[in-house]
Protein backbone atom coordinates (compact mmCIF):
# COMPACT_ATOMS: atom_id res chain seq x y z
CA UNK A 1 0.00 0.00 0.00
CA UNK A 2 1.36 3.66 -0.83
CA UNK A 3 0.84 6.23 1.45
CA UNK A 4 0.41 9.68 0.50
CA UNK A 5 -0.43 12.58 2.00
CA UNK A 6 -4.09 14.07 2.76
CA UNK A 7 -5.74 16.19 0.41
CA UNK A 8 -5.53 18.86 2.84
CA UNK A 9 -2.36 18.47 3.54
CA UNK A 10 -1.25 18.39 -0.18
CA UNK A 11 -3.73 20.61 -1.78
CA UNK A 12 -1.96 21.26 -4.98
CA UNK A 13 0.48 18.51 -5.17
CA UNK A 14 3.28 19.19 -8.06
CA UNK A 15 2.39 17.23 -11.68
CA UNK A 16 5.44 14.59 -11.26
CA UNK A 17 4.20 13.78 -7.93
CA UNK A 18 0.26 13.42 -8.73
CA UNK A 19 1.42 11.27 -11.91
CA UNK A 20 3.59 9.00 -9.69
CA UNK A 21 0.97 8.02 -6.88
CA UNK A 22 -1.07 7.46 -10.29
CA UNK A 23 1.02 5.23 -11.71
CA UNK A 24 1.21 3.00 -8.61
CA UNK A 25 -1.66 3.00 -7.31
CA UNK A 26 -3.16 1.60 -11.27
CA UNK A 27 -0.60 -0.68 -10.99
CA UNK A 28 -1.87 -1.87 -7.68
CA UNK A 29 -5.03 -2.42 -9.08
CA UNK A 30 -7.28 0.63 -7.36
CA UNK A 31 -9.66 2.13 -8.55
CA UNK A 32 -10.03 5.53 -10.34
CA UNK A 33 -11.77 6.90 -7.94
CA UNK A 34 -9.86 6.33 -4.97
CA UNK A 35 -6.53 7.31 -6.70
CA UNK A 36 -7.81 10.50 -7.28
CA UNK A 37 -8.74 11.12 -3.95
CA UNK A 38 -5.03 9.88 -2.81
CA UNK A 39 -3.45 12.31 -5.56
CA UNK A 40 -5.42 15.10 -5.17
CA UNK A 41 -6.86 15.07 -8.52
CA UNK A 42 -9.95 14.56 -10.46
CA UNK A 43 -11.12 11.27 -11.67
CA UNK A 44 -11.24 12.97 -15.31
CA UNK A 45 -7.58 13.05 -14.78
CA UNK A 46 -6.65 9.83 -13.69
CA UNK A 47 -8.92 8.48 -16.40
CA UNK A 48 -6.73 10.53 -19.26
CA UNK A 49 -3.14 10.10 -17.33
CA UNK A 50 -4.33 6.05 -17.25
CA UNK A 51 -5.93 5.53 -20.98
CA UNK A 52 -3.13 7.69 -22.74
CA UNK A 53 0.01 7.36 -21.10
CA UNK A 54 0.07 4.16 -19.40
CA UNK A 55 -1.91 2.32 -22.38
CA UNK A 56 0.89 3.07 -24.67
CA UNK A 57 -1.43 4.54 -27.31
CA UNK A 58 0.65 6.31 -30.08
CA UNK A 59 0.24 9.95 -30.41
CA UNK A 60 -2.62 10.97 -32.65
CA UNK A 61 -1.99 13.63 -35.61
CA UNK A 62 0.31 14.34 -38.21
CA UNK A 63 3.95 13.17 -37.97
CA UNK A 64 6.57 16.18 -37.25
CA UNK A 65 8.71 16.80 -40.82
CA UNK A 66 11.64 17.75 -38.55
CA UNK A 67 13.82 15.71 -36.04
CA UNK A 68 15.11 16.55 -32.73
CA UNK A 69 18.49 17.17 -34.32
CA UNK A 70 17.22 20.15 -37.12
CA UNK A 71 15.25 21.48 -34.60
CA UNK A 72 18.73 22.37 -32.27
CA UNK A 73 20.61 23.01 -35.53
CA UNK A 74 17.63 26.06 -36.14
CA UNK A 75 18.17 26.95 -32.28
CA UNK A 76 21.58 27.19 -33.03
CA UNK A 77 21.44 29.34 -36.63
CA UNK A 78 18.83 31.88 -34.22
CA UNK A 79 21.74 32.06 -31.56
CA UNK A 80 24.49 32.76 -34.22
CA UNK A 81 23.22 35.88 -35.37
CA UNK A 82 19.80 37.51 -33.45
CA UNK A 83 18.89 39.72 -35.86
CA UNK A 84 18.28 37.41 -38.94
CA UNK A 85 14.85 37.83 -40.34
CA UNK A 86 12.72 34.76 -40.59
CA UNK A 87 13.38 34.96 -44.28
CA UNK A 88 16.88 34.31 -43.91
CA UNK A 89 16.56 31.22 -41.33
CA UNK A 90 14.69 29.73 -43.40
CA UNK A 91 16.39 29.74 -46.53
CA UNK A 92 20.10 29.05 -44.01
CA UNK A 93 17.89 25.77 -42.23
CA UNK A 94 16.75 25.06 -45.73
CA UNK A 95 20.43 24.65 -47.22
CA UNK A 96 21.36 22.73 -44.24
CA UNK A 97 18.98 19.98 -45.86
CA UNK A 98 15.86 20.89 -44.26
CA UNK A 99 12.90 20.83 -46.00
CA UNK A 100 10.19 23.20 -44.21
CA UNK A 101 8.41 26.20 -45.14
CA UNK A 102 8.38 29.74 -43.61
CA UNK A 103 5.67 28.96 -41.31
CA UNK A 104 7.31 25.96 -40.15
CA UNK A 105 10.72 27.43 -39.52
CA UNK A 106 8.59 30.56 -37.34
CA UNK A 107 6.47 28.11 -35.64
CA UNK A 108 9.73 26.02 -34.42
CA UNK A 109 11.24 29.72 -32.70
CA UNK A 110 8.73 30.53 -31.16
CA UNK A 111 8.19 26.36 -29.96
CA UNK A 112 12.17 27.24 -27.93
CA UNK A 113 10.65 30.31 -26.65
CA UNK A 114 12.20 33.03 -29.06
CA UNK A 115 9.99 35.95 -30.59
CA UNK A 116 10.71 39.06 -33.01
CA UNK A 117 10.99 41.79 -30.82
CA UNK A 118 12.51 45.35 -30.68
CA UNK A 119 16.03 45.78 -29.12
CA UNK A 120 17.59 47.95 -26.64
CA UNK A 121 19.73 50.15 -27.90
CA UNK A 122 23.17 50.78 -26.41
CA UNK A 123 26.00 52.64 -27.03
CA UNK A 124 29.41 51.39 -27.80
CA UNK A 125 31.68 52.02 -25.81
CA UNK A 126 35.47 51.60 -24.81
CA UNK A 127 37.19 51.19 -21.45
CA UNK A 128 37.96 55.01 -21.20
CA UNK A 129 34.44 56.12 -21.56
CA UNK A 130 33.53 53.38 -19.59
CA UNK A 131 35.50 55.03 -16.91
CA UNK A 132 35.03 58.50 -17.33
CA UNK A 133 30.89 57.97 -17.34
CA UNK A 134 31.79 56.17 -13.97
CA UNK A 135 33.61 59.35 -12.59
CA UNK A 136 30.79 61.26 -13.47
CA UNK A 137 28.20 58.85 -11.81
CA UNK A 138 30.35 59.47 -8.70
CA UNK A 139 30.42 63.42 -8.94
CA UNK A 140 26.36 64.11 -9.54
CA UNK A 141 25.67 61.52 -6.88
CA UNK A 142 24.88 63.15 -4.23
CA UNK A 143 23.49 66.86 -5.87
CA UNK A 144 20.40 68.35 -4.23
CA UNK A 145 16.78 69.18 -6.23
CA UNK A 146 18.36 73.00 -5.99
CA UNK A 147 21.28 72.28 -7.60
CA UNK A 148 19.60 70.46 -10.78
CA UNK A 149 17.53 73.32 -10.59
CA UNK A 150 19.73 75.60 -11.51
CA UNK A 151 20.72 73.49 -14.76
CA UNK A 152 20.09 74.39 -18.00
CA UNK A 153 18.94 71.16 -20.21
CA UNK A 154 18.91 70.64 -23.84
CA UNK A 155 18.02 67.66 -26.28
CA UNK A 156 16.60 67.52 -29.61
CA UNK A 157 14.27 65.00 -30.59
CA UNK A 158 12.96 63.00 -34.46
CA UNK A 159 9.38 63.45 -34.86
CA UNK A 160 8.60 61.86 -38.79
CA UNK A 161 5.26 62.15 -40.40
CA UNK A 162 4.87 57.94 -40.77
CA UNK A 163 6.72 56.07 -38.37
CA UNK A 164 7.87 53.73 -40.74
CA UNK A 165 10.21 50.54 -40.42
CA UNK A 166 11.70 50.73 -37.03
CA UNK A 167 14.73 48.24 -38.07
CA UNK A 168 15.60 45.12 -37.67
CA UNK A 169 14.31 43.33 -35.04
CA UNK A 170 16.18 40.59 -32.55
CA UNK A 171 14.57 36.62 -31.42
CA UNK A 172 14.85 36.93 -28.16
CA UNK A 173 13.39 34.71 -25.07
CA UNK A 174 11.79 36.06 -21.96
CA UNK A 175 14.41 37.45 -19.22
CA UNK A 176 16.82 38.40 -22.58
CA UNK A 177 16.23 42.01 -23.31
CA UNK A 178 19.41 42.93 -21.87
CA UNK A 179 21.53 40.23 -22.81
CA UNK A 180 24.38 41.79 -24.34
CA UNK A 181 23.75 39.49 -27.80
CA UNK A 182 20.37 41.43 -28.03
CA UNK A 183 21.43 44.90 -27.82
CA UNK A 184 21.31 46.87 -30.98
CA UNK A 185 24.49 49.08 -30.85
CA UNK A 186 24.06 53.06 -31.35
CA UNK A 187 27.05 55.02 -32.79
CA UNK A 188 27.24 58.81 -33.34
CA UNK A 189 26.84 59.60 -36.78
CA UNK A 190 24.82 62.92 -38.62
CA UNK A 191 21.40 62.00 -39.71
CA UNK A 192 18.68 63.94 -41.78
CA UNK A 193 15.80 63.58 -39.96
CA UNK A 194 12.22 64.55 -41.41
CA UNK A 195 12.14 67.21 -38.71
CA UNK A 196 14.03 68.07 -35.65
CA UNK A 197 13.06 70.14 -32.66
CA UNK A 198 15.77 71.29 -30.12
CA UNK A 199 14.78 72.08 -26.53
CA UNK A 200 16.43 74.38 -24.35
CA UNK A 201 15.15 75.03 -20.84
CA UNK A 202 17.50 78.32 -18.76
CA UNK A 203 23.38 78.73 -15.13
CA UNK A 204 24.61 75.37 -15.67
CA UNK A 205 24.39 73.55 -18.96
CA UNK A 206 23.69 69.66 -19.77
CA UNK A 207 24.15 68.68 -23.22
CA UNK A 208 25.54 65.54 -25.14
CA UNK A 209 28.35 65.52 -27.28
CA UNK A 210 25.86 66.03 -30.47
CA UNK A 211 28.12 67.50 -33.07
CA UNK A 212 26.11 71.18 -33.10
CA UNK A 213 26.40 71.05 -29.22
CA UNK A 214 30.04 71.05 -29.31
CA UNK A 215 30.61 73.50 -32.60
CA UNK A 216 32.97 76.77 -32.36
CA UNK A 217 29.89 79.35 -32.70
CA UNK A 218 27.71 77.14 -30.03
CA UNK A 219 30.10 77.20 -27.83
CA UNK A 220 30.94 81.22 -28.33
CA UNK A 221 27.83 81.90 -27.47
CA UNK A 222 27.97 79.78 -24.08
CA UNK A 223 30.68 81.72 -23.09
CA UNK A 224 29.47 85.27 -24.21
CA UNK A 225 26.12 84.45 -22.13
CA UNK A 226 28.17 83.46 -19.35
CA UNK A 227 26.77 79.77 -19.32
CA UNK A 228 28.80 77.22 -18.13
CA UNK A 229 28.82 73.51 -19.58
CA UNK A 230 28.78 70.56 -17.45
CA UNK A 231 31.34 67.71 -18.49
CA UNK A 232 29.58 65.18 -20.17
CA UNK A 233 30.90 61.92 -21.27
CA UNK A 234 30.40 60.48 -25.02
CA UNK A 235 27.83 57.65 -25.19
CA UNK A 236 27.00 58.47 -22.19
CA UNK A 237 22.66 57.36 -22.18
CA UNK A 238 20.22 60.09 -22.17
CA UNK A 239 19.60 61.08 -18.16
CA UNK A 240 18.23 64.32 -19.41
CA UNK A 241 14.77 64.49 -17.67
CA UNK A 242 13.95 66.26 -21.54
CA UNK A 243 13.55 62.37 -22.81
CA UNK A 244 10.35 62.14 -20.75
CA UNK A 245 8.73 65.46 -21.81
CA UNK A 246 9.84 64.10 -25.59
CA UNK A 247 7.69 60.64 -24.58
CA UNK A 248 4.60 62.70 -23.23
CA UNK A 249 4.88 64.39 -26.70
CA UNK A 250 5.01 61.40 -28.57
CA UNK A 251 2.23 59.81 -27.12
CA UNK A 252 0.15 62.64 -27.60
CA UNK A 253 1.13 62.69 -31.00
CA UNK A 254 -0.58 59.16 -31.56
CA UNK A 255 -3.88 60.13 -32.25
CA UNK A 256 -2.88 62.97 -34.59
CA UNK A 257 -2.27 62.58 -38.60
CA UNK A 258 -0.20 65.44 -39.77
CA UNK A 259 -0.18 65.66 -43.67
CA UNK A 260 3.12 67.31 -44.46
CA UNK A 261 6.37 69.11 -42.91
CA UNK A 262 4.23 72.11 -41.64
CA UNK A 263 1.22 70.63 -39.83
CA UNK A 264 3.95 68.21 -38.32
CA UNK A 265 5.53 71.12 -36.72
CA UNK A 266 2.83 73.00 -35.73
CA UNK A 267 1.37 69.68 -34.00
CA UNK A 268 4.64 69.77 -32.44
CA UNK A 269 4.88 73.07 -31.20
CA UNK A 270 1.29 72.59 -29.76
CA UNK A 271 1.76 69.57 -27.60
CA UNK A 272 4.79 70.94 -26.53
CA UNK A 273 2.86 73.94 -25.11
CA UNK A 274 0.53 71.70 -23.27
CA UNK A 275 3.11 70.16 -20.98
CA UNK A 276 2.44 72.20 -17.48
CA UNK A 277 5.08 73.68 -15.50
CA UNK A 278 3.95 71.14 -12.30
CA UNK A 279 5.11 68.59 -15.00
CA UNK A 280 8.92 69.90 -15.26
CA UNK A 281 8.81 70.40 -11.39
CA UNK A 282 8.01 66.58 -10.75
CA UNK A 283 11.08 65.74 -13.40
CA UNK A 284 13.35 67.98 -11.84
CA UNK A 285 12.42 67.01 -7.88
CA UNK A 286 13.00 63.25 -9.15
CA UNK A 287 16.33 63.44 -10.43
CA UNK A 288 17.98 63.05 -7.71
CA UNK A 289 16.83 59.78 -5.79
CA UNK A 290 17.07 58.84 -9.89
CA UNK A 291 20.60 60.27 -10.60
CA UNK A 292 21.64 58.55 -6.97
CA UNK A 293 20.28 54.82 -7.71
CA UNK A 294 21.94 55.08 -11.42
CA UNK A 295 25.27 56.21 -9.92
CA UNK A 296 25.02 53.25 -7.32
CA UNK A 297 24.32 51.12 -10.54
CA UNK A 298 27.21 52.67 -12.73
CA UNK A 299 29.39 52.00 -9.31
CA UNK A 300 28.30 48.03 -9.33
CA UNK A 301 28.93 47.84 -13.19
CA UNK A 302 32.26 50.00 -13.03
CA UNK A 303 30.68 51.58 -15.77
CA UNK A 304 29.31 48.93 -17.65
CA UNK A 305 26.09 48.23 -19.49
CA UNK A 306 23.41 48.39 -17.18
CA UNK A 307 19.58 47.66 -16.94
CA UNK A 308 17.48 50.92 -17.22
Amino acid sequence: MVTCQSTDQLQTPPKFVQKTIIVILHKEGKPQTFTAKEAGCSQSAVSKHVNRKLSGRKKCGRKRCTTNRENRSLERLVKQNRFKNLCELQKEWTEAGVKASRATTHRHVKEFGCSCRIPLIKPLLNHRQRQRRLTWSKEKKKWTVAQWSKVLFSDESKFCISFGNQGPKVWRKGGEAHNPSCFKSSVKFPQCDDLECNVICWCWSTQDLVPAYTAKSTKSWLNDHGVGVLDWPANFPDLNPIENLWGVVKRKLRNKSPKNADELKATVKETWASISPQQCHRLITSMPPFYYFHASQYECTQGNQMHF
